[in-house]
């Protein structure tokens, strides 16, 4: 097995380590309630998906 030959430097090791962060999950609006939810997924707030009422949702009052 071939090994590396000089030591990378820290340098060039952060700048590859530099897009390993966690990224915030893309979120879209709800047509019917226009709260946040992820896209291609029920409404946790509504119930609703694709115009349609597919999760019954209780109202917190």
């Amino acid at each position: 097995m071939p090994n590396p030959k000089r030591r990378h430097s820290k340098a060039r090791r952060d700048r590859r380590r530099a897009h390993d962060h966690l990224q915030q999950p893309a979120q879209s609006e709800c047509p019917s309630c226009h709260q946040p939810k992820l896209p291609h997924r029920v409404c946790p707030s509504c119930g609703m998906y694709e115009g349609r009422q597919v999760l019954a949702v209780e109202e917190i009052a």
